[in-house]
């Protein structure tokens, strides 16, 4: 018992601090002069260590290690204990593969507003370090060895389910929603809660009532953390035709629209105690991280500015991994 409790904290500790330093990697490598772009434009191919980073930029690592750190924790709960080591390396695997299958196609679907958008142009595509169907090819080839992979590794079910996030996140979200509808993010939103459910699922063999709880927690926090960097970057957006809520009804009614999603993720992360069974650890954890987060987004309606925008975003990514490892502490301590 305590070699698993100490593999997986690991595991999870891992996940955390691997996008800690993938996000300083991307804010410190910004492709300053001398990179693979002014390779290419110089006339000189890109070495293989350039090439290899731009392929492994394309998944969006930041975002893939964001979305594993809510797995490991569903599969901790599902099993009311500690999973064996294996199947959880295998369901991050799995899952890590299938969300750089949808990050790459997103990068292909998206490379013409990611050449306007300052925040984006740096990306491979725009950046002229990765050829566009390349990219395509490397995200379609991801995708099938995800599914195979979770079906052999794990099990069907969970397989499927990564699957169907990679369709929802390519076919329901960057192809249509993201440049039609202000409420892109709020329904696109959906792909990014089903590693909670593969993560149960990975365990079970089934999706029941808790692991949909889990995604609903996923689901209603992820429209206040994107609308908060929105917020920021609403120019770039709106140079790029995108109607994200800050540019479509501006700063007020999203200000009003986050403090309105913070109140009801509280209340969906308190709805795991009678659902789940959760103990002290849980409830102490979802008590303290969504009241703080209510005050975050009060102060946000307060004083609007790009900096409290901000502060919100990089708090609410704080929120989701110290909330979700109170629910792996809480199901593997007092199980």
């Amino acid at each position: 018992m305590t070699a698993h409790v100490a593999v997986s904290a690991a595991i999870w500790a891992t996940l955390v601090a691997l996008w800690v330093a993938s996000r300083r990697e991307a804010e410190r490598a910004a492709l300053p002069a001398g990179t693979a772009a002014d390779a290419r434009s110089n006339g000189k191919r890109p070495s293989l260590r350039e090439t290899t980073a731009a392929y492994f930029q394309l998944t969006k690592p930041r975002i893939v290690l964001l979305l594993l750190i809510t797995t490991v924790p569903a599969m901790v709960l599902a099993e009311r204990g500690l999973p064996s080591p294996w199947l959880v390396l295998a369901t991050l695997g799995g899952g890590a593969i299938a969300a750089g299958s949808a990050n790459a196609i997103n990068n292909y679907l998206d490379r013409d507003i990611d050449e306007v958008m300052r925040r984006t142009r740096r990306r491979p595509i725009p950046a002229h370090r990765i050829p566009p169907e390349n990219a395509l090819a490397f995200g379609y080839v991801l995708g099938a060895v995800s599914f195979f992979f979770l079906s052999i590794a794990v099990n069907v079910l969970a397989a499927s389910l990564a699957l169907s996030a990679i369709a929802f996140y390519v076919f329901v979200y960057t192809l249509w929603l993201k440049r039609s509808s202000v409420q892109n993010i709020v329904i696109g939103g959906a792909a990014g809660a089903v590693p909670a459910l593969v993560g149960w699922a990975a365990v079970t063999g089934t999706v029941a009532l808790p692991a949909w709880v889990l995604f609903a927690i996923v689901f209603v926090w992820t429209p206040p953390h994107f609308w908060a960097l929105a917020m920021r970057y609403s120019g770039d957006y709106a140079a790029a035709g995108i109607p994200m809520l800050p540019v479509v009804r501006g700063p007020d009614e999203t200000r009003r629209q986050i403090l309105l999603y913070s109140l009801v993720l509280f209340g969906a992360s308190l709805l795991l105690v009678p659902v789940a069974r959760m103990g002290p650890i849980y409830l102490a954890t979802a008590v303290v991280l969504g009241g703080w987060f209510v005050w975050r987004a009060l102060r946000l309606w307060w004083r609007t500015s790009p900096a409290e925008s901000m502060r919100l975003f990089r708090f609410s990514i704080v929120y989701l991994g110290l909330l979700f490892a109170s629910v792996a502490a809480d199901a593997a301590l007092l199980a």
